[in-house]
Parts: structure tokens; C-alpha cells; sequence
């Protein structure tokens, strides 16, 4: 990203921004809109709503509108596109697009920002290309005239891509992708329990098109038997393969299996592979009571998750600076993902890599179609393949691997148990479980754990081996006792800030307590997201829908009784990750942070703001804090000051509900691969006793989306 020195608030002076939604509607769409419009009236610039996508372009008259502050406020919390949509045939015919053209020039309007799939940016495209021959065509038409043409003399364009699909090269996310994940998870928790009940089998077919994203993630979140995905068909012999996995299962004591279906799947030859054919192999072949659940635009809709709407606003930003910094020379340029940051890539190379995995597939290239996904669709494909095919192996290691829970539970927990416990036996290694964390280790409250003991685990909260806070300094010589007692040769700490504390007073004791000198990963859980040197902890994505959709039911009291402020203290401690997210994901007015320290004066300024907003159409406010901090109390006492002239406060706090009965599909999946890539392999291991480096860190490093080592004193 390259940013101007300008004035942000005179960049867009003088300047109109236009934006439109097309094809399918995405959740997150509305975030986008509203930080577009916000940005651009923060920027000086006049900004246009477009309604029905690139119809209302073509039809012109009040399908273009201008938008103002307000007129993007309470959007957030809504699916769809409150702007509307619709596919064009008009503006794919030069004669709609000159009709486009001529509405865009009476109005000045030079900036056009397209969200929607790569058909709807491929066409916004096309669009810039021809608009000084559009201009040329409108001039000897006598529809407008030299000043308009010199005025309106090249065409700006940027892309957001939103589709849920997550079929768009270029971005790690696409946006309404994380939502779409949440409407599936619902249904497969949901199907789970009746599964389970009758010994079912259930087929559970998801949309995509010819990406196999959703279906992907899925499998991987629900731990599903088997997934079909078109970029990757199954090996000849598939259906002997199926009934010989789902019958093992069933052996293994397994009361359900679960088999997602991606709408594009197909065999090695090219026919397609529907849920009723899977059905009627099942049944017909292993005599199982079989259902079918086709889940259609069920996926589309609901409300938006925090993530679709942090993702959104960002795009939406960056959309808006790089529509304001482009030249007559800047090509088109998507705003994509790429980890945890917002980048500007040339639209058309992107659209030809989405065009490349389709010529893959075609051509059967499959390793290369899974490739063009990116790295996170190929890391997810790896995984997969290892949890789902790969049968433990018959002879056994003599290597002992210990898991234990630290710190506050947090949604995923378990998931990340659940992959270690099956990667670790599929490696031959015999897994022990640790209840109640080090105080749990430190008496010996250890069991062996099996493939079955974890069945089920992924959609569970909380945390079922037993975690507590309690560090381990106060219990080191029983710690060490005990390691040398059930010969443990590595630990799998799995945990918050405490179990960070915890391994570096493991590693201070090694000096003394020589059974300590054995490998050790510490893996981040917690809903707080402060573990140093990860960019993600497992549970904190959970905790901020959680607190999202709080904010979202008190701000929705306030629609009747009007003129309220709402403080709502969120959990954190001194990290505000959660507080400030969950600000941008719900519209707050204001998030008060340990890290961003502010004085009286900065209260005094938003208070003042408070009081303004009560003047306009919206008369409610959002305050979000977070709960540790000197100046917490501070900006709760001076907004619950009635000297304000706001009639009525209301003080929250959601810090204990942050931890649902179920984690979202972000914390189930990631904790596959870090459990995958940072459990100990038995080829590099000596004498349990004679490892005597520091433990390791298993972060995710967002910006180059993947999982690293670094010792805990490097964090």
C-alpha cells in the first residue's frame, strides 16, 4: 500500500465515488458499502450509492443516489446487500454500457468501486478499457458535451471481490466466505446430534460452484468421514474406498458419519458426484440409514460475522484511497487479502489465475488446480489428507506425548486436543492426557487417551481434559517427578498467556530438574489473543462474534426507546484486541484500550460527539472498554455523568459469555494444522533427557499465512 502525505480529510475534494454490489449478495457487503461511503465523505469526496448493481447503472435516474452518513448506519449487523444486486445482460452489450457511461458523466462521477465476483469485476474492466471510446460515441451523439468529456476524461475502478465462495485467486478471504462457514457449521452441529441418536450416516451437500472452499473447510471443522471437492476428484476404486472408512468407523464405535459434498464434485472422468448417488452407495452397500441435506441458499443469508464485517470495512477503506491516489496511467486493481493485510493487486492477473484453475481442472491437472487455490486451500487439502486417510500405523513407538490444557477455557480447545491426540497416534506415538492443567500434571492426574476418546471433540466449548490458571513454579519437583514416573518424552501445552508464563518457568527450571529437558510446543488458546509473537490465538475469533452479536442485540434496544448510550466492558485484560475489533464489527463509537492511552480531553471530545449524534436521525451510542486498565473506571464515570444532556446510560459486561457452547469454524480448523506441523516426530528425538533447548512457540503468522517454530524466549 502507498499512501499520499496529503491531508486525508482534502484527498477526495472535488472528486465523486460511485459504488455498486453485483451478482450474488455476500454478508459482509454492507461493511464494505458503509466504510466506502464513510471513507469517502471523510476524504471530502461526494459519494453515490448505486442500487441493482450494474442495472441501476445502465437505467440510470434514482438507481444512482447520494449517500450520506446516516444513510449507512445500522448496516452493519445485515446479510445481503441493502443497496440490492442483480446479474445484467444490458451491460454486457456495448449499447448498456454507453447508457452507463452517459449516467456517470452527468453526474462527474469518475471513481467506480465494484463489489461482487470476478464476472462483475472482469466487466467493470472491460468498462475502464472502453470509456474514452464510450466518451467519443456520447460526443457525436450529442449527448454530452467537450466540458463533460474533458471533466470526466478517464475512469477509475477497484474491486472488492464478495462471494462466498472463496473462488477468487489473489485473496486468502473473500467476503461473506467466513459466514457462509458459520451457516454450515450451524446446520452440521444441528444434524449431528439426530445423527447420533439413529446411528445415521449423513450427506451434507454445500454450494461453491467449482471451488471447493466451503466444503473443504467444513470437513476439516466438523471432521467429516469423507469430502468431495471438484478440485481434487477421488481415485478410481473411490466407492470401495468410502464404504471401507465409513464401516471402520463404525467398528471404532463411531455412532454417525458425516460425508460433505461440494455442488461441483466430480469423478476422475468428469460426471458429476451428487449427495443421491453417494446415498444410494451406502445403502446399498453397507445397509446404513442414509440422509441427504442439500443446504442451497441457506449459506447466502443471516447475519454477517465479525470477521465478513472487519474484512469488509478494510477493503472498503483501502478501495476508497486507492480510487482517490490513481492515475489516468494505474490499471484496475482488486483490494485483496493477503493475511492479516489489505493489499492492492492488478485486477485482470487475478481474474486470469481464477481462470487458470478451471483451465486445470479441465486439462486434469489436480495438483496444479489446488496449487492456484493458495496456500491456505492446499494447507487446509494437506491436513485433510492426513486426518481423514491416513490409518495409524500397526506397530507402536516408545514415545510418550502428553497434552494439557492452560489458562481460561476458550472455544477450540478441543479441536486442537483432538488433532494432536490423531496426529500423534497416526505417528505411532502413545498419547497421555493431562487433566487440569500443570497442577493436574503435577499429581499425576494423567490417562491414556485414544483415536475414540477424542470423537466428537471439534464442536465442543470449553475444555474437557480440565485446564486451571495455576502456573507451574509452585509444583516443579512434582512436575518433574511425574515425567519421569509415566516416562513422558514431550508436552503439548495448549493455553493462554499462562500456559506462555508456564513454559518459560519449565525452561528456567531445567538447570536443576534434568526431566525437563524433554521438547515442548506451547500452542495459543485463548479468547484475550495476547500470547507474543502470534497473530492469532485459538478462540479469540469465537469471542468476538460473541461480543459482535451482543453489541448487536443492545444496540437494536435502544431502536424504540431512542437517545441511549450503551458502555459495554469486554474481557482482554491489558490486551484490547477484543475491545477494538469488536468496535469495528459493531459499529461502536468509541473502544477505550490499556495500549491506547487517552486523557479527559479525548473523553470530553467523544462525549461532545455523543451529543451531536442525538441531534441527527440516530440517537443511540455504543462505547466499547476494555476490563483491566487505570482509565477503565475513569471513562465509565465520566460518560455516566449526567451533566452530558444525555438522558439515559447503560453499563454492560460480556467478559463470562465470550466462551459459547460451540467454537465457530475458525477455531476448529487452524488447530489441525498447528498440531500437525509442531508435534515432535520421533526422528529427532535421543534420550528423552538430553533436548535441552527452550520450548517452542506453534503461532500462526498471519501476514504470511502460515505456522512457524520460535523458542518462548525469542516471543
Amino acid at each position: 500500500m502507498s499512501h499520499t502525505s496529503m491531508d486525508p480529510t482534502k484527498m477526495g475534494v472535488g472528486r465523486s465515488i460511485a459504488v455498486l454490489t453485483s451478482g450474488g449478495d455476500a454478508q459482509g457487503m454492507n461493511a464494505a458499502v458503509r466504510a466506502t461511503v464513510r471513507v469517502g465523505l471523510y476524504t471530502g469526496a461526494k459519494v453515490y450509492f448505486v442500487h441493482e448493481g450494474y442495472q441501476g447503472l445502465v437505467d440510470g435516474g434514482d438507481n444512482i443516489r447520494p449517500a450520506t452518513w446516516e444513510s449507512v448506519s445500522m448496516m452493519l449487523q445485515l446479510g445481503g446487500t441493502v443497496i440490492g444486486s442483480a446479474r445484467c445482460m444490458d451491460f454486457r452489450g456495448r449499447e448498456g454500457r454507453t447508457k452507463a457511461a452517459l449516467n456517470l458523466v452527468k453526474l462527474g462521477i469518475t471513481n467506480l468501486c465494484v463489489i461482487g465476483g470476478d464476472g462483475s469485476l472482469t466487466g467493470a474492466n472491460q468498462f475502464r478499457t472502453e470509456w474514452s471510446t464510450l466518451l467519443i460515441d456520447l460526443l457525436k451523439a450529442g449527448k454530452i458535451t467537450k466540458e463533460e468529456a474533458k471533466r470526466s476524461s478517464h475512469l477509475n475502478i477497484v474491486g472488492m471481490v464478495g462471494s462466498i465462495d472463496n473462488d477468487f485467486c489473489g485473496t486468502d478471504m473473500t467476503i461473506g466466505t467466513d459466514s457462509a462457514l458459520h451457516r454450515i457449521i450451524e446446520v452440521v452441529d444441528a444434524i449431528t446430534t439426530t445423527a447420533q441418536s439413529h446411528q445415521r450416516t449423513f450427506i451434507l451437500e454445500v454450494m461453491g460452484r467449482h471451488c471447493g472452499y466451503l466444503a473443504l473447510v467444513t470437513a476439516l471443522s466438523c471432521g467429516a468421514d469423507w469430502v468431495f471437492v471438484p478440485e481434487m476428484p477421488p481415485e478410481e476404486g473411490w466407492e470401495e474406498h468410502l464404504c471401507r472408512r465409513l464401516a471402520n468407523q463404525r467398528a471404532r464405535g463411531c455412532r454417525l458419519n458425516v460425508i460433505i459434498v461440494a455442488e461441483g464434485a466430480m469423478s476422475r472422468d468428469g460426471n458429476a458426484i451428487s449427495s443421491e448417488d453417494i446415498k444410494k452407495l451406502v445403502e446399498k452397500s453397507l445397509g446404513f440409514d442414509t440422509r441427504t441435506t442439500v443446504l442451497g441458499h441457506v449459506q447466502r443469508g443471516g447475519t454477517p460475522s465479525a470477521f465478513d464485517r472487519i474484512l469488509g470495512s478494510r477493503m472498503g477503506v483501502e478501495a476508497v484511497m486507492a480510487l482517490l491516489e490513481a492515475t489516468p496511467e494505474t490499471p484496475a486493481c482488486v483490494v485483496s487479502l493477503s493475511g492479516n493485510q489489505a493489499v492492492r493487486l492488478p485486477l485482470m492477473e487475478c481474474v486470469q489465475v481464477t481462470k487458470d484453475v478451471t483451465t486445470a481442472m479441465a486439462e486434469r491437472r489436480w495438483e496444479d488446480a489446488i496449487k492456484l487455490r493458495g496456500k491456505s486451500f492446499e494447507n487446509n487439502w494437506n491436513t485433510y489428507k492426513m486426518l481423514a486417510h491416513i490409518n495409524p500405523p500397526d506397530t507402536k513407538s516408545n514415545i510418550n506425548v502428553a497434552i494439557l490444557n492452560v489458562g481460561a477455557p476458550c472455544a477450540g480447545m478441543n479441536a486442537a486436543v483432538r488433532s494432536a491426540v490423531r496426529i500423534g497416534i497416526i505417528q505411532g506415538h502413545n498419547m497421555l492426557a493431562v487433566h487440569d492443567g500443570f497442577e493436574g500434571l503435577a499429581h499425576g492426574n494423567i490417562e491414556p487417551i485414544t483415536w475414540t476418546g477424542v470423537s466428537g471433540w471439534t464442536g465442543k466449548g470449553g475444555s474437557e481434559l480440565g485446564t486451571k490458571r495455576v502456573l507451574p513454579s509452585k509444583y516443579i519437583e512434582e512436575i518433574s517427578l511425574t515425567i519421569a514416573k509415566f516416562n513422558i518424552h514431550s508436552l503439548v501445552i495448549i493455553g493462554g498467556f499462562e500456559a506462555y508464563v508456564g513454559g518459560l518457568e519449565l525452561v528456567t527450571a531445567r538447570e536443576k530438574y534434568e526431566e525437563l529437558c524433554i521438547p515442548m510446543v506451547v500452542i495459543p488458546a485463548t479468547v484475550s489473543n495476547n500470547v507474543p509473537g502470534s497473530d492469532f490465538s485459538i478462540g479469540a475469533d469465537t469471542a468476538l462474534n460473541t461480543i459482535t452479536s451482543t453489541c448487536d442485540r443492545i444496540k437494536q434496544s435502544a431502536a424504540g426507546t431512542k437517545r441511549r448510550v450503551f458502555i459495554i466492558e469486554t474481557m482482554g485484560g491489558y490486551c484490547g484486541y477484543l475491545a477494538t475489533m469488536a468496535g469495528l464489527a459493531a459499529g461502536a463509537d468509541a473502544a477505550y484500550i490499556y495500549e491506547d492511552k487517552f486523557s479527559i480531553r479525548d473523553l470530553e471530545t467523544n462525549v461532545e460527539h455523543l451529543v451531536q449524534k442525538m441531534k441527527t436521525d440516530v440517537k443511540r451510542g455504543l462505547i466499547l472498554s476494555s476490563s483491566r486498565g487505570p482509565q477503565t473506571s475513569l471513562s465509565r464515570a465520566t460518560f455516566a455523568s449526567s451533566d452530558w444532556g444525555i438522558p439515559r446510560r447503560s453499563q454492560a459486561s460480556v467478559e463470562n459469555i465470550v466462551s459459547p457452547p460451540s467454537p465457530g469454524p475458525t477455531p476448529r480448523s487452524p488447530p489441525s494444522w498447528t498440531c500437525l506441523e509442531h508435534l515432535p516426530r520421533e526422528t529427532s528425538w535421543g534420550h528423552p533427557y538430553q533436548i535441552p533447548e527452550p520450548p517452542q512457540l506453534a503461532p500462526f503468522d498471519a501476514k504470511e499465512q502460515r505456522l512457524y517454530s520460535e523458542f518462548l524466549t525469542d516471543g
